[in-house]
């Protein structure tokens, strides 16, 4: 029995006197987990990582060949892959940018340069995503009563998703603007359509743009998605976020309208699924007061880029010459 107790306590002291050092050590040396690098400068695991270089950010994933480096304002720069790297503009309709459906006239001065950024995505060999509202029977049926609510002309219920917007008059020479008695030439009537219904005029992308999206699409370089909630990524599955998975997208752009709204709910889903997210600024506008996109701002400078086109246009029209 004393040799008994005499090993219990002799034990009790082992580990007593153990324990400090174990716990130091697992403090000074975590334990490295299968498929996560020792090497400190890389972020995440071995299918899909960030490297920390000594200025900015390689965002390829290990696939440099044909990468361009984008300077960022912070942060940057970041390296990128164009065969995983994509443009997403959201929400640029007739219902939000035309001023017969009193449209933002902030939302329509952004076109011009979105086109341009459009263009130079295009000729890098990088695709465009438009996704925007394009709501069926079956999403206004399942839509919660809250979103009913935002979209209401009038408070009430008829009003909102679905709701014939009756017609507006605009010039035949250019629909994207509302005919008065000083436009040009003769006019033409439209029919606005169900409010934010797939192929209504008021969901068609708003003037140029939707020239741009036809021919996009026709030629391969671009791709268009519907969506029935603020965010193009919300849930399980979006069918943007399936093309994503497919293609094996990693690094995504963002632009629209409005940046406070749907523009900054599909860049944080986006950002909550692991991919990259970089918001240009100057192809993002909002209806909501300034301290709106400053919040956007500054939350988008935690974990992510914000950059305006001004400042990668350099560096991805000389890609596409490459």
């Amino acid at each position: 029995m004393k040799l008994l107790k005499f090993l219990s306590v002799t034990c009790a002291v082992l580990l007593a006197s153990l324990a400090p050092q174990v716990y130091c050590d697992s403090h000074r040396h975590s334990r490295r987990l299968t498929g996560v690098s020792n090497d400190p400068t890389i972020f995440g695991n071995t299918l899909n990582f960030w490297r920390k270089l000594e200025n900015g950010w390689d965002l390829t994933r290990g696939a440099t060949t044909h990468s361009i480096s984008l300077p960022t304002p912070q942060n940057g720069p970041i390296v990128i892959q164009p065969n995983a790297s994509a443009l997403v503009i959201i929400d640029m309709q007739n219902f939000f940018l035309h001023e017969s459906l009193n449209g933002d006239p902030k939302g329509r001065a952004i076109v011009p340069t979105t086109i341009t950024l459009m263009h130079a995505f295009r000729n890098a060999g990088m695709p465009v995503l438009w996704t925007n509202w394009g709501m069926t029977d079956y999403d206004i049926i399942n839509a919660p009563p809250a979103f009913i609510q935002g979209f209401s002309s009038d408070d009430t219920s008829l009003t909102s998703f679905g709701s014939e917007m009756g017609m507006v008059v605009v010039p035949e020479s250019d629909q994207s603007i509302a005919a008065t008695s000083t436009t040009p030439g003769p006019n033409i009537t439209i029919d606005a359509g169900r409010k934010l219904t797939r192929g209504a005029w008021n969901a068609q992308p708003w003037g140029d743009l939707f020239k741009e999206q036809i021919e996009g699409v026709a030629n391969g370089t671009d791709f268009y998605f519907n969506k029935n909630r603020l965010s193009g990524m919300w849930g399980a599955s979006t069918p943007m976020q399936t093309w994503l998975q497919d293609n094996s997208m990693t690094t995504l752009f963002f632009g629209g309208v409005n940046i406070d709204q749907c523009v900054f709910g599909t860049l944080l889903d986006a950002y909550y699924k692991a991919y990259d997210v970089i918001l240009v600024d100057d192809v993002s506008a909002t209806t909501s007061p300034s301290f709106a996109t400053q919040m956007v701002d500054y939350n988008v400078g935690l974990d992510g880029w914000r950059v305006n086109s001004t400042d990668i246009l350099p560096a991805l029209m000389n890609a596409s010459m490459t």
